[in-house]
């Protein structure tokens, strides 16, 4: 009888101990997740998810932001896999990409956005800015400096986004 309650509290405990190890958070729970986007990121942005295309000024966006006041202008959004939120987030490695063109030419821009997570940037979402050339790559300044981060244009990126915050900082998709 001794052994068979020692071995009914050895099994309990171990059992014990594989519950609260499996409810505790380790390095793969989606808070620790981190997604750093490179150059292949964006590869071949047009045959994704086209989430939403919109034309003409955008009160929302300002005079500034992704062809501004111009009312030719035309905004095409893509999101990767069709993700979409979980309760109000995207989930981390969402990559939205916006492009926007004009009818005279004058405007021709691609701005991503990527959910990169790990509290990279906590003020905007865990989400990082991107400007992209005309081949999909990241972007860069002449000197080699890639055009991403969380501050992004002197923080416009986050600045704007920040009205949408209560959409996780993406403002085309309810």
């Amino acid at each position: 009888m001794y052994s068979f309650i020692k071995l009914f509290i050895v099994t309990a405990i171990s059992a014990a101990a594989l519950f609260f190890a499996s409810c505790s958070e380790d390095s793969t729970s989606p808070a620790q997740q981190e997604f750093i986007a490179d150059d292949n990121s964006f590869a071949d942005f047009a045959s994704w998810t086209l989430e939403a295309t919109n034309l003409g000024p955008d009160p929302a966006l300002g005079a500034m932001a992704h062809g501004g006041n111009d009312s030719t202008v035309t905004r095409k959004i893509y999101i990767k896999d069709g993700k979409s939120r979980i309760n109000v987030e995207y989930p981390v490695g969402t990559i939205v990409v916006k492009h926007t063109t004009n009818t005279s030419g004058t405007v021709n821009e691609r701005t991503a956005m990527v959910k990169r997570g790990n509290n990279f940037n906590t003020s905007g979402g865990n989400w990082e800015w991107f400007m992209l050339s005309p081949d999909g790559k990241i972007a860069d300044d002449g000197s080699g400096n890639k055009l991403r981060g969380a501050n992004l244009l002197d923080g416009m990126c986050v600045g704007c986004h920040s009205g949408a915050k209560s959409k996780d900082f993406v403002f085309s998709k309810d």
